[in-house]
C-alpha cells in the first residue's frame, strides 16, 4: 500500500532570487574555432566563432514599487471609507440620542463606538499613506531619481 499524505498546505519548491535569475541569462556561451564544444574549420565545420547570449531578463523591480504603492494607496482609500463610514453613524447616533430620549443612553453608547471606530479608521488611513509614501521614497532612490541625504 502506498504512503501518499495529504497535507493542508502546498510546498513550493523554493524559487532562485531575482537576481540571480538575471546573472544566469547574462552568461555568454562561447564555441570558437578552436575546438571548445564545437566545429573547428579543421575538422571540416563551421569555421569562426559562435556566440549566443540570452535575452535579459525584464527587471521588475519597478513593476513591484508600482504595485505596492498601488496596495497602500487602495488601503489608504479603504481607510478614509471606513472614516466617513464610521463618522456619519456616529453623528446619525448623536441625532436619535436627541429624537429619542426614552433610548438616549443606548443611542450616545453607540455615538461613542462609531466615534472610536471613525477615530480607528482614520488612523489606518494616516498610517498606510505614510507606508505609500515610503514606497515611492523607495522607488525612488531604486531608479537613482532621488538620493535621501541624512543631516542629522
Amino acid at each position: 500500500m502506498s504512503e501518499h499524505k495529504h497535507h493542508l498546505f502546498h510546498h513550493h519548491k523554493e524559487e532562485t532570487p531575482q537576481e540571480e535569475v538575471a546573472a544566469i541569462y547574462a552568461e555568454t556561451t562561447e564555441y570558437a574555432s578552436g575546438g571548445q564544444g564545437g566545429y573547428s574549420a579543421g575538422q571540416g565545420g563551421y569555421g569562426g566563432s559562435y556566440v549566443e547570449t540570452a535575452t535579459e531578463v525584464i527587471d521588475t523591480a519597478k513593476e513591484d514599487y508600482e504595485k505596492e504603492i498601488k496596495h497602500h494607496k487602495h488601503k489608504e482609500h479603504a481607510g478614509e471609507l471606513g472614516a466617513m463610514a464610521a463618522g456619519a453613524y456616529a453623528l446619525y447616533e448623536k441625532h436619535q440620542a436627541k429624537k429619542d430620549p426614552e433610548h438616549a443612553h443606548r443611542h450616545k453608547i453607540e455615538e461613542e463606538i462609531a466615534t472610536a471606530a471613525a477615530v480607528g479608521s482614520g488612523g489606518y488611513a494616516f498610517h498606510e499613506h505614510h507606508e505609500k509614501k515610503e514606497a515611492k521614497e523607495e522607488a525612488e532612490e531604486a531608479s537613482g531619481k532621488k538620493h535621501h541625504h541624512h543631516l542629522f
